[in-house]
């Protein structure tokens, strides 16, 4: 079933795995994250390179629910400032979605070796964020994971365009929303707070962002973060 075609939720028509091993060559796990494995890929007919994010269905109602949602907020946008999806797959065990390969750092790696941006690199930084989440919010998408781990430069040039990956928490906004979720240091009061929210939640992370980007430091420390071990990711 090609990408155009993926009907999600639907039970009868599965890809088979052979259909994603014919198109494209999987390289070892990259990374392994809370809801999936992180491959390099190629296309076996075009060469050119791309990530993989595989999802098992065995590991749950929230995997898959992630999966899923990826899947098709990914399908509605386009922007030069937002890691596209290339193609996806659904199989009976598992979903795989073939992103656009970025080979830059993330700005949060960035940070933690140089400290932090001067204003400059800082506004360059926040006009690319700011116009991907302005074309986010237009579509009524809130992206609710916002941070800088998410935030990646698409290639190791000097003047490489800054994209937002990570789609797996994002909504579509239908009214407000109640399911409080998204990383701690960067959740906006009504967050945290379990009431009602919207598109204005994005926004005070980008706030937190650029303060980190500015100081090197969130705005927001509790000494008590060091402490546990706990899942910074709310869900």
């Amino acid at each position: 079933m090609p990408f155009g075609c993926l009907t999600l939720g639907q039970k009868k028509d599965y890809n088979n795995p052979s259909d994603v091993a014919d198109k494209y060559d999987l390289g070892q796990i990259v990374k392994s994250e809370e809801f999936c494995e992180i491959f390099r890929a190629k296309d076996r007919n075009t060469l050119k390179m791309s990530t993989c994010k595989k999802f098992h269905k065995k590991d749950g109602r929230k995997v898959r629910k992630a999966a899923k949602n990826e899947i098709m907020i990914l399908k509605m946008v386009k922007h030069h400032n937002i890691l596209q999806l290339v193609d996806a797959f659904e199989t009976k065990k598992e979903y795989f979605l073939f992103l656009e390969l970025a080979t830059g750092r993330e700005v949060f790696d960035w940070i933690l070796d140089q400290g932090y941006y001067s204003e400059r690199d800082t506004s360059n930084v926040m006009r690319q964020v700011l116009e991907a989440v302005a074309y986010l919010h237009s579509l009524k998408i809130v992206h609710r994971n916002l941070k800088l781990e998410n935030l990646v430069y698409f290639n190791r040039l000097k003047h490489s365009k800054i994209v937002i990956s990570d789609f797996q928490l994002a909504k579509l906004e239908k009214g407000f929303i109640k399911d409080p979720c998204g990383t701690p240091e960067y959740l906006a009061p009504e967050v945290v707070g379990r009431q009602k929210y919207g598109r204005p939640v994005d926004c005070w992370a980008i706030g937190v962002i650029m303060y980190i980007l500015l100081s090197g430091n969130p705005p927001f420390y509790d000494d008590a973060d060091e402490d546990d071990d706990r899942d910074k990711n709310l869900s």
